[in-house]
């Protein structure tokens, strides 16, 4: 019988599932939040996904986390732009550092989409569309959130990448894909 490669084994699944258990317990729990701003590290858990597992994978895992994580700990009214915002956040990390170096040069753009795009503008219309308060007046507060954590992800995401990225199964097998080599 021949495998499906698309197939995940269950240690990939395993990884995963705790990976978004980190990922919602650094969003819900341990996040200074406001009604119009949230920050947190949970990109790390995100970009550890993206990076290991690719863009489907990741991108499930983000619109479940979003899902599982407004059920659990709801901070009001479940709203599905913030789940496109993860989806699209885990999606942009896999384009960028699935099957290849994860070094700043590659987390910039990445980190700089994601918060720039994605968090600051897209983030900033849910919340327009959600409490009704002027886009232009959520944007200052947003913007220098934004100017904190892009360095803050350019600069985290690659050292805890090379520290912990080799745990996570599957982590191995998509560097040898690279490199033609097969995983120990």
């Amino acid at each position: 019988m021949q495998k499906n490669k698309k197939t995940l084994p269950l240690s990939g699944m395993v990884a995963i599932a705790l990976l978004m258990a980190l990922d919602i317990i650094l969003t819900r729990l341990l996040s200074i939040n406001t009604p119009t701003l949230r920050i947190s590290l949970s990109f790390l858990p995100v970009a550890l996904i993206s990076a290991a597992y690719g863009p489907l994978w990741a991108g499930a895992a983000c619109v479940m986390d979003d899902v599982i994580g407004a059920t659990l700990f709801p901070t009001g009214a479940f709203f599905p732009g913030f789940t496109l915002t993860a989806l699209l956040t885990g999606l942009t990390f896999a384009v960028f550092l699935h099957r290849r170096p994860v070094t700043w040069k590659r987390t910039l753009p990445a980190a700089a989409i994601v918060c720039l795009f994605y968090n600051l503008c897209l983030d900033s219309f849910w919340l327009y569309i959600i409490m009704g308060k002027g886009f232009l007046a959520l944007l200052p507060t947003r913007a220098v959130k934004a100017a904190v954590m892009l360095p803050l992800e350019t600069v985290l995401i690659p050292p805890v990448w090379k520290y912990v990225g080799r745990f996570i199964p599957g982590a191995a097998r998509a560097a040898a894909d690279k490199t033609g080599d097969s995983p120990a």
